[in-house]
């Protein structure tokens, strides 16, 4: 659940607005649309003053996220439903996310409870899972770290771009949801590459391209949409995130892709700049003993 939020949560200072699309406009760069973007999402200096970003609210968990998967038995010659079935409503789990300069990103997550966590200082991770019986720190996977390194700043990729060593082009036009969008792809200086739509009325993000989420065996393509966007010290702040995992055909076990649902993280409080002590960001900190105020 924690990989959900933090894959969820890796770009959650984009955003986006819901005004009347109009076609998307010819001749305008890549650079320039990104320009229009920052512009739109309260500007540059305005994201360069943000040291510190907290964000409270509740994360689906635990609902039916997925059909049940058939598999053949020996009393049967077709197919049957073999893993029991979730509950059909999610669990709505609270949670705090801390962010702070450079890439450094804390999770609380509150379960049954009690607190589970995670954190990352921007090149090392450590979590903590209480409801597991896991009651010390334990240091992140490997493909935990690799997710986690692409943590993004509190500004998120677009903003300074050059400065990241990040480059971009206009891969296109497309329509999101009905509305007119520029596609835009980044390609980091690590290698990695994914594309961000830029609103074409708006010029605020429409969805960004997530991580790859492994399902049965089968990577399958992950979508990430913002809603809710509100004003929050002059910079637009999504207080909804809607992720969609993709369907692929056919998995690896060779069976028909079931469809996975929209998972939904609600934001109820967002602060810019809180004061975040560094302790925060290590293995040590004891969930409850410090708090951002």
């Amino acid at each position: 659940m924690l990989r959900k939020l933090q894959a969820s949560c890796i770009c959650l200072v984009f955003s986006v607005s819901f005004a009347v699309a109009a076609p998307a406009p010819a001749g305008l760069s890549a650079a320039q649309i990104v320009d229009k973007n920052i512009a739109a999402r309260g500007g540059l200096q305005a994201w360069r003053a943000v040291q510190t970003l907290s964000l409270e609210g509740k994360m689906g968990a635990g609902g039916n996220q997925r059909a049940v998967l058939p598999v053949p038995t020996p009393q049967s010659k077709g197919l049957a439903n073999t893993l029991p079935r979730r509950p059909a409503e999610e669990t709505q789990l609270p949670f705090l996310m801390e962010m702070k300069r450079p890439r450094k990103v804390r999770v609380e997550l509150q379960f049954h409870g009690q607190t589970a966590v995670q954190v990352y200082d921007g090149a090392n991770g450590w979590k903590l899972l209480p409801f597991l019986n896991r009651h010390e720190f334990e240091p992140f996977s490997e493909e935990e770290l690799k997710i986690a390194s692409y943590q993004e700043d509190v500004d998120g990729p677009l903003v300074d771009y050059i400065t990241k060593g990040t480059q971009i082009e206009l891969d296109g036009t497309e329509k999101v949801e009905g509305r007119n969008t520029y596609k835009i792809k980044l390609t980091e200086k690590t290698g990695r590459s994914f594309h961000v739509w830029i609103d074409a009325a708006t010029f605020l993000e429409s969805k960004i391209e997530g991580l790859p989420r492994r399902l049965d065996g089968t990577e399958h393509p992950v979508e990430v949409y913002y809603r809710d966007y509100r004003n929050v010290d002059g910079l637009q702040i999504p207080f909804l995130l809607e992720t969609r995992v993709l369907p692929v055909g056919r998995n690896a076990l060779g069976f028909r892709d079931s469809p996975v649902p929209p998972e939904r993280i609600v934001i109820d409080k967002v602060v810019v700049n809180p004061k975040v002590e560094e302790k925060l960001f290590s293995k040590m900190e004891v969930p409850g003993e410090s708090k951002s105020k």
